[in-house]
């Protein structure tokens, strides 16, 4: 990636997020016009709003992208599944579903397994894109290899680093780490304090092939 890297494909690449707990409707108004205006990827937004989005996005070219079992990861694995059922009857493209921190923490690798193996089956058969968020700031190296080991044999198509609710920050380091463990078929998304276009264009560089960040407009914006 090279830093001539235009502002119209720094967009194309970037999940324009609004997740906060006292999200309104006014917000996910703005939020997509200004993603139809910028031409970010999609707009990432809590299950609530999905069908209201899909309402003012319509055929654009602009996805919807919302959360599943968000932000803890440890809700059960039938309660997940049935947000991505819904998620998908509202109309999202694509999930960002949390991981089992807790399960992995107790290694518990079987319940890791039939967790990551049911949420990605159930969203690929709703047609849907999935994205595994890991939050790598709380796992050690060993469990990071193995939760993406078993990510790639279930077929994710995404591997995103963080929440952003633990106050993680994503470095160019830890993309380059996922990029040398996953096979190309699974694709990375950076996450988690990602506020400038310095910091956007270190993480593509890196490898990563989608920004989640708040700060969206602000980035593109940056000369």
């Amino acid at each position: 990636m090279s830093l001539t890297t235009t502002k119209v494909d720094i967009a194309t690449m970037i999940d324009h997020t609004y997740l906060r707990a006292d999200c309104s409707t006014a917000d996910i108004k703005v939020l997509c016009k200004e993603a139809l205006q910028y031409g970010f990827k999609t707009v990432c937004i809590p299950p609530y709003y999905i069908f209201q989005a899909k309402k003012i996005l319509g055929d654009s070219r602009v996805k919807i992208c919302s959360v599943i079992g968000f932000p803890m990861g440890y809700s059960t694995t039938g309660a997940k599944v049935e947000e991505i059922k819904r998620a998908s009857n509202d109309g999202v493209d694509e999930l960002d579903v949390v991981i089992n921190i807790a399960a992995i923490k107790n290694n518990d690798w079987n319940m890791v397994r039939n967790d990551i193996e049911s949420t990605t089956m159930i969203s690929h058969l709703k047609g849907k894109k999935m994205k595994l968020i890991i939050e790598m700031g709380l796992l050690e190296e060993e469990e990071i290899i193995k939760v993406c080991e078993i990510a790639t044999k279930s077929g994710v198509d995404f591997i995103k680093t963080s929440t952003g609710f633990n106050n993680t920050i994503t470095t160019p380091e830890d993309i380059s780490f996922l990029k040398s463990i996953l096979p190309p078929s699974v694709k990375v998304k950076a996450s988690g304090g990602i506020r400038t276009k310095a910091d956007a264009l270190a993480m593509l560089q890196a490898g990563a092939d989608r920004i989640g960040t708040s700060s969206g407009i602000r980035i593109i914006s940056m000369s």
